[in-house]
């Protein structure tokens, strides 16, 4: 049996690493002239490119040369693969995101080429989520090509299967490359061809390298073509071809061979890639939970910036951008174009908000509004800081439409200019459907009806009506649900490794240092929320905690502060798991089980490990074993930094120095993984706030009076 060694030419574009985008569109420019050279002097040549981002920025700035890309696509020449946005990471985006992606990328390359990729096509991706084959499939794609996780971080049955999202789910045809997707790039032909051989399933007599420089370098190079030429046939029992993923993937279609099939998700390469430059992440995250609200509510007039705003979102999706591997340059560039994207689309969400206030009827009273624009049902815990003017005097009362009083919890504002204490920021309960407004009514006339108080302080500890303590003392912080004692704690850990985390599957388990922390002192007290702060140090950097339990609720809330000053450590919080074997961690899209064997995993909005259940949507990576779970919260390696280069570059930069803010619901009861995603939605689509006068009597302002005061600054 011959094997037929498919030789895809492509060039590998990282549009953001060790460059900034401006600097990808370069390599983008040069790439695809010289992929159009190459075309045009080798008529058997294929060349093969699928990233709209890669088209649309070269359709932008050279005219020129997008028309021979066109004509070569309209030839079949130049194949397009994937028609993602981006090659993104595939493990952090939202599901949303993920479907953007797609949706964006085909919708242009659709219109520009005519074409509508059959694979999926994400080669440098550090891992990829179990959701994928079906969200493939969902954009009429039952093909895939990928090489991390490679061969020795994840173990397949052939380099060939078909993948599953689960048991009984439509298959992808999916094809692991061997090595390296840039083969011939260092002239080392006989080390790299044979590795593709390998693995290959039974009777399968087809196998794919791809070829070809990637980034700066142009794809494949006259060399190149002219070695392929001359020695087709230099491995015994196979021999090269020019060819394109879609003459692969028919080939093995008709082979008529049994592949094996793989469940789930495929995992991991650079697991430190998703604790370090938490800024882009925590900018991705906001840019696609406010786009794809908008886009449910807004305007057809609207539609056009939020397109533009999800390409954005997607294109800092791409796996070395949201993996954090940057250089230091290329982040400000980033980060402006995803609180660009974000912008665009909460303005569109205010306009909708104010839409449907305007239509409301007219009140005698001032209104405050909690609106819920999108696609999903919201429940939980509303504050605002609606205004009043004069003294707040604790006299006001809320009332739904119906007249029933709405009990609440007054706030301080959290500002230092209270403005005659007219300022207060107010909590309520509210469950609203989606699209739909949460009208609470303002009235001072009188005293608001007394709540009875369900959660209290008691000896320092906050304690609910739900059965649930959070105790703060010397002993460190605790949960305590009857005879049942959890006790959690931050760890700092020693971390040498470079910005991936290279050669690593988890991180040690030995801590250099633990949190300190002060006497905690009291914020607020009832009757529907109690808090207390609490401020510690951990190596060099400071904590602020400050820890909630609100009324009806078996859950301590932890909002948690960290001014990081760290270098080549790790910050982990640690709670216990209790023997457990294995958890449920949230992917997009579904909970996924995993075993608690140490090794550091991708995370994404919650976890569930025996009987604890945690909302996290500010943490992004978590290991387990049968003693404890550790959330992992930052890193400080230096900034593209890349094992075997020794660390201390005189001008490096350690990432993630400075402020953090992170939120957590640490779930005593057995809520499942379904409300731990609820919540965690919430916490990213929160209702936004609006105000209306709207009806209320017209009042006359005494102008001559105001006139004969003194005038002041301030």
């Amino acid at each position: 049996m011959t094997i037929t060694i498919h030789v895809v030419c492509h060039a590998h574009l990282d549009q953001v690493w060790l460059w900034p985008w401006s600097a990808g569109l370069d390599e983008a420019i040069a790439t695809c002239r010289s992929a159009c050279d190459r075309l045009d002097g080798h008529p058997e040549l294929f060349f093969t490119q699928g990233e709209a981002w890669t088209f649309a920025m070269v359709e932008r700035a050279d005219p020129a040369l997008f028309a021979r890309i066109r004509t070569h696509i309209a030839s079949g020449r130049w194949e397009v693969v994937n028609g993602w946005w981006s090659q993104p990471d595939c493990n952090f985006p939202s599901i949303d995101g993920l479907r953007a992606q797609l949706t964006t990328g085909q919708a242009y390359v659709r219109e520009r080429f005519g074409v509508v990729p059959r694979c999926g096509f994400n080669p440098d991706s550090f891992g990829h989520c179990a959701i994928l084959p079906e969200v493939l499939r969902s954009f009429a794609q039952d093909r895939y090509v990928f090489m991390r996780p490679q061969e020795h971080e994840l173990t397949l049955p052939a380099r060939v299967f078909r993948w599953r999202t689960q048991p009984g789910g439509k298959p992808v045809t999916t094809f692991r490359i061997a090595k390296t997707y840039q083969v011939g790039q260092d002239g080392k032909w006989l080390e790299e061809l044979p590795k593709a051989l390998e693995g290959l399933p039974d009777g399968l007599a087809h196998t794919m390298v791809l070829a070809g420089v990637g980034n700066h370098g142009g794809g494949p190079t006259e060399r190149m073509v002219r070695w392929i030429k001359a020695n087709r046939d230099v491995l015994p029992g196979a021999r090269l071809e020019f060819s394109t993923v879609e003459r692969f993937f028919n080939a093995v279609d008709s082979s008529g061979v049994a592949l094996p099939e793989v469940i789930g998700e495929l995992q991991h390469h650079a697991v430190g890639c998703y604790s370090v430059v938490r800024s882009v992440k925590t900018a991705v995250r906001r840019a696609e939970h406010a786009v794809a609200r908008a886009t449910i509510v807004a305007t057809a007039d609207e539609q056009a910036a939020l397109v533009t705003a999800w390409q954005a979102t997607c294109a800092h999706q791409f796996h070395d951008t949201l993996g954090g591997s940057c250089v230091p340059e290329a982040w400000r560039g980033v980060e402006d174009q995803l609180g660009g994207a974000a912008a665009v689309a909460e303005e569109a969400l205010t306009y909708a908000v104010r839409r449907q206030v305007v239509a409301l009827p007219d009140d005698d009273l001032p209104r405050l509004i909690f609106a819920n624009p999108g696609a999903h049902a919201f429940s939980g815990w509303c504050d605002a800081v609606p205004y009043v003017e004069g003294p707040w005097r604790g006299v006001w009362r809320l009332f739904d439409p119906e007249g029933t009083e709405v009990p609440f919890q007054a706030l301080h504002s959290g500002i230092g200019f209270e403005l005659g204490a007219g300022i207060r920021r107010v909590l309520v309960h509210r469950s609203i459907a989606a699209g739909e407004l949460a009208v609470l009514r303002l009235d001072h006339t009188t005293a608001p009806t007394p709540i009875a108080a369900r959660v209290r302080i008691s000896n320092g500890a906050l304690v609910s009506d739900a059965g649930v303590t959070l105790a703060c003392d010397g002993v460190g912080p605790r949960f305590i649900q009857g005879k049942a004692i959890t006790p959690l704690a931050f760890h700092l850990l020693d971390d040498p490794s470079d910005t991936w985390s290279h050669g690593l599957d988890r991180y040690v388990d030995t801590a250099v240092a633990v949190a300190a922390w002060q006497p905690a002192t009291v914020i607020d007290s009832g009757p529907l929320m109690v808090s207390l702060r609490q401020d510690g140090v951990i190596g060099t950097s400071r904590l602020s905690a400050e820890w909630r339990l609100y009324a009806g609720e078996a859950v301590v809330e932890l909002l948690l502060t960290v001014l990081w000053c760290e270098h080549r450590r790790v910050l982990k919080l640690v709670l216990p798991a209790r023997g457990a074997p294995t958890r449920e961690d949230g992917s997009p899209g579904m909970p996924v089980t995993r075993a608690n064997d140490g090794r550091e995993r991708p995370l994404h909005d919650y976890t569930r490990c025996s009987g604890l259940g945690i909302v996290c949507p500010d943490a992004y990576a978590i290991d387990a074993t049968l003693e404890r779970l550790r959330l992992t919260l930052l890193r400080a390696p230096e900034m593209a930094h890349h094992d075997p280069t020794p660390t201390g570059f005189p001008r490096g930069v350690f990432t993630d120095q400075g402020e953090h803010r992170f939120r957590f619901r640490f779930h005593l009861g057995s809520a499942t993984t379904a409300q731990l995603a609820a919540e965690a939605l919430g916490w990213h689509r929160p209702p936004l706030v609006a105000e209306t006068t709207r009806g209320m009597p017209a009042r006359m302002i005494d102008i001559p009076r105001l006139l004969d005061q003194p005038a002041t600054l301030g």
